[in-house]
């Protein structure tokens, strides 16, 4: 720690507010990067909804009903 002598004079405290500020400031880069980089969308589930939708349009054809019926 020797080359941080700029921070010797800081209470502990202090020094472990820094550093979980620059934690915290790095895990939400790499939140906002990653998030921009896949485009904000769950692939898998809007694939289940187009696979879904398909299942009751096949259902529709077929002259059953769409939704089971409850107990």
């Amino acid at each position: 720690m020797s080359s941080f002598k700029g921070f010797s004079s800081l209470a502990p405290k202090t020094k472990n507010m820094i550093v979980a500020g620059g934690l915290t400031s790095f895990v939400l880069g790499v939140y906002y990067y990653t998030m921009r980089a896949v485009g904000g969308t769950d692939e898998l589930q809007v694939a289940i909804d187009k696979f879904e939708g398909m299942k009751n349009n096949n259902k529709n054809e077929n002259g059953t009903p769409a939704t089971s019926p409850g107990p």
